[in-house]
């Protein structure tokens, strides 16, 4: 399973710069900043800050073009009670440590997302009384980050509980309600056949309340995998119990569904390479899938020496890689290329104008190759895109195709 995400501990070794102790960003007390796009937030790979010798956010960033990190874990108190903490020892409500790397992620104009759950720990769900209470523990964790996504990673040992989950998923449902536009993703484990038990037994809890979040995402390792061949199978396989389960179209449940896997050295020695993350990145984007993160940037390196002797780590990858090779396909999820070393700035096009495309709409879906006409000028799309304006961002998923 995944003892590598439950080690956020009290004796956490971090250095935090004093930048990043100020937001650069306009915020209100809460700390909120403007929000990024939800493609953004699907794409956030998992952070742990306090532990597992946390990466340099902003050097990340500046590496890849990475915007969005998911901050693991929040957790119950490990002396129990009903108020958040990070790993279990850490209170939110006296939080600096970790309110200091959103800052400077802020101030680079980045986000966050915050996970609650993980393996292992005590979680909310188990020792809040009901899913009021669950969602006014995690609301405090809202408001004090100023939070525009938050992601429920419901797993063992909480999801063999049933009342835990009961209170997890009417928790979810709560927030959603209460906080106009947050971006909620669901992550649970990933089988063979998409999902466990547990799993479907979650999925049906959430349609008993009539609960949908913007994605149910599945973690295909550590479970026998081999390779992107067999995570895709699983994606396919997982998408058809959304549409069971659901009563969705296969488009729907494509469009409610995520993947969140490994770089690496799994827990249980399966190896994922940058080669198996763009295979399940093409699948993820061709089949218009909502979410596309791992688990995690503080396994973004490579080990010294490359394959750890073995085993695996919290802290490095088991396989030859470049820093932050991993995390550039989550930019690419999100839509924005990379930035190079040496930037070759694009010629603008001078062709002949000609007719133009069908206009442009906010709200259609458009795939690569497909055109359309915005402001006098054809468009041609590069990657999955909506409601993403043509010409709006340099590195934006439009190709200006000259004036028509």
């Amino acid at each position: 399973m995944r003892p590598l995400r439950a080690c956020l501990g009290a004796a956490a070794a971090v250095t935090l710069a004093a930048a990043g102790t100020t937001a650069l960003v306009a915020s209100s007390a809460s700390g909120a900043t403007t929000a990024l796009s939800n493609r953004w937030y699907a794409a956030a790979p998992y952070l742990m800050p306090l532990d597992n010798n946390p990466p340099d956010a902003a050097a990340i960033m500046d590496a890849t073009g990475l915007k969005a990190f998911q901050l693991a874990f929040v957790l119950a108190p490990n002396g129990g009670g009903c108020s958040p903490t990070w790993g279990g020892t850490s209170a939110v409500s006296s939080d600096t440590a970790v309110q200091s790397v959103i800052n400077t992620i802020r101030a680079k104009g980045g986000d966050v997302s915050v996970s609650i759950g993980g393996y292992g720990g005590t979680k909310l769900g188990q020792t809040c009384a009901d899913a009021a209470s669950t969602a006014a523990a995690y609301q405090q964790v809202i408001t004090k980050y100023g939070l525009h996504a938050i992601d429920f990673d419901l797993e063992e040992p909480e999801y063999e509980n049933t009342a835990a989950i009961r209170n997890e998923i009417g928790a979810a449902k709560i927030l959603q309600q209460n906080n106009p536009g947050l971006y909620v993703s669901v992550t649970t484990a990933g089988t063979a056949d998409g999902t466990g038990w547990f799993g479907k037994q979650m999925l049906l809890e959430a349609k008993s309340q009539g609960f949908t979040p913007n994605n149910f995402s599945i973690m295909p390792f550590d479970g026998g995998f081999s390779g992107a061949a067999s995570q895709t199978s699983a994606l396919t396989n997982f998408n058809s119990i959304l549409q069971s389960t659901f009563g969705w179209d296969q488009a729907t449940a494509y469009a409610h569904e995520g993947f969140s896997g490994m770089n690496g050295r799994s827990d249980t020695g399966e190896y994922f390479t940058q080669a198996d993350f763009q295979t399940v990145l093409d699948y993820a984007t061709s089949h218009n899938m909502d979410r596309f993160t791992f688990w995690s940037l503080n396994r973004d390196r490579q080990c010294t020496p490359v394959d750890n002797n073995g085993t695996t780590s919290g802290t490095c990858s088991s396989v030859a890689q470049g820093a932050w090779d991993f995390a550039k396909y989550s930019v690419k999820f999100a839509g924005v290329t990379p930035p190079t070393t040496t930037p070759t700035p694009t010629p603008t096009p001078t062709p002949t104008p000609t007719s133009c495309k069908t206009a442009w709409s906010a709200t259609a879906v458009y795939t690569a190759g497909n055109e359309v006409s915005y402001n006098s000028h054809n468009w041609k799309a590069k990657w999955w895109t909506q409601n993403e304006v043509p010409g709006a961002s340099e590195w934006g998923p439009w190709q200006d195709e000259g004036a028509c």
